[in-house]
């Protein structure tokens, strides 16, 4: 696992489509990245590649050998958010109440208040 919503499969950086978990640094992002390992533990990951982004991760709807959708799974958990720019809103309703609030520099990045992150990151660093 990279973070909440990167994980690594066969030596390929994947990113989960249409959701944004918290950076690592961030308020839950490590208890993302464990939350998503632990679903993946033990487990076959399906990746089906759906795009490539800005950092040239590889973007897949990833399933579990059930046939859970991991995006799905982590909305559900609270520690991730749909990201209705690349799913559509595929994941909204899953996500519980507040759940943007808690996650809030998630919601911020996607609503383009980079200096809300900015400040975060300055502030981390003293």
């Amino acid at each position: 696992m990279i973070d909440g919503d990167t994980l690594r499969i066969r030596k390929t950086q994947v990113r989960l489509y249409g959701i944004d978990a918290p950076e690592l640094n961030h308020p839950y992002g490590e208890k993302a990245k464990w939350a998503l390992f632990g679903l993946c533990k033990g487990k076959t990951v399906q990746a089906e590649i759906v795009d490539v982004d800005h950092y040239g991760r590889k973007v897949a709807r990833c399933t579990l050998e059930d046939g859970r959708d991991l995006s799905a799974e982590m909305v559900k958990l609270g520690l991730a958010i749909d990201w209705p720019k690349f799913s559509g809103g595929k994941y909204r309703a899953l996500e519980p109440p507040k759940v943007r609030k808690r996650l809030w520099l998630a919601d911020a990045r996607q609503k383009g208040r980079i200096d809300l992150w900015y400040d975060f990151e300055v502030h981390q660093h003293r």
